[in-house]
């Protein structure tokens, strides 16, 4: 260590130890004084700013909009008013960031049970977006399955209660559909979610839990695929097979995902597949598989780009 250093080091020590920091390391204290530099704040300060204007963008977007979901916070149901608030949030969130739309909405049932099966994206955003427009829109609460790492998720409790969110098990989700309500489901769960890429294949794994399901509910299967989904967030695709291996020894979400790019964002709802009681479970899994493929390929262009699907949002 030269001098300079030294002195540096001898000053840094002596003005801890007057302050009654003589404990703290010196090497996280100069980490600080660049984190905290102009050079930093220059970028950092800037981007919190644009931050908080875009949430107080959607705030106003969804104050304008949908008043009746605060009066509703107010002076209703809490629960009810806290989903709502919470889908007024993601719909303006939706509107804003991906310019967000739904085709095939009438596909949904005013009323009744109904299974709806999603083509799973590194992050299923997607889901949550319809989840919001069907409870805003055709006032209907959509429950969902999620993976059992989510309910040990800190900080997730209050929405997978509010949003009667499930771990799902056969039994459990047929009575779901029983009691007229309707339920999402992904097949291709955390496996689909991680191990998936801008090719958009099923990566289902021969799982027919969920047709056995809607064959013992007696309930219609709608299949669903949104376009670009897989282009807002991506897993890495370096050291696929480490990925793989780690999900199958842990069944965690270990692999690493990015994005949150502003790209288009359509849902395509499909007709209803309606229940056959004549058709087996994996006869029903593979005419849903049919059917969301279908979907994908008539409006999704593979593979999925990601500078083609912001020029679809602008």
């Amino acid at each position: 260590m030269d001098q300079s250093s030294q002195l540096q080091s001898g000053i840094g020590r002596w003005f801890l130890a007057w302050i009654g920091f003589e404990d703290t390391d010196i090497d996280y204290l100069r980490w600080l004084f660049v984190l905290l530099s102009p050079s930093v704040a220059v970028f950092l300060l800037p981007a919190i700013i644009l931050i908080l204007l875009y949430i107080s963008s959607i705030l106003i977007v969804i104050t304008k909009h949908h008043r009746r979901i605060f009066r509703k916070a107010i002076h209703d149901d809490p629960w009810d008013g806290c989903r709502g608030l919470a889908c007024a949030f993601w719909d303006g969130t939706s509107k804003f960031w991906h310019g967000y739309e739904v085709v095939g909405m009438e596909n949904i049932p005013d009323k009744g049970g109904a299974l709806l099966i999603f083509y799973h994206g590194a992050l299923p955003i997607d889901v949550y977006y319809m989840v919001a427009k069907i409870y805003l829109y055709k006032e209907r609460l959509v429950r969902s399955v999620a993976d059992r790492f989510v309910f040990k998720t800190p900080g997730f409790g209050p929405v997978l209660q509010a949003f009667k969110v499930i771990p799902g098990t056969i039994q459990s989700c047929t009575e779901i559909l029983e009691g007229g309500n309707l339920l999402a489901i992904a097949p291709g769960g955390v496996y689909e979610a991680l191990l998936g890429d801008h090719y958009y294949e099923l990566l289902w794994k021969n799982r027919i839990g969920f047709a056995k399901v809607a064959v013992n509910a007696k309930v219609p299967v709608i299949p669903v695929f949104t376009v670009n989904v897989r282009e807002t967030f991506r897993s890495v695709q370096f050291f696929k097979n480490i990925w793989k291996w780690l999900y199958n020894r842990t069944r965690l979400p270990l692999v690493p995902i990015y994005g949150g790019f502003p790209v288009k964002l359509k849902t395509i709802v499909g007709k209803p597949i309606e229940h056959d009681p004549t058709s087996e479970p994996e006869e029903l899994a593979e005419k849903v598989a049919r059917a969301i493929k279908k979907i994908r390929d008539e409006n999704q262009k593979i593979p999925g780009s990601i500078w083609r699907a912001l020029l679809e949002r602008l």
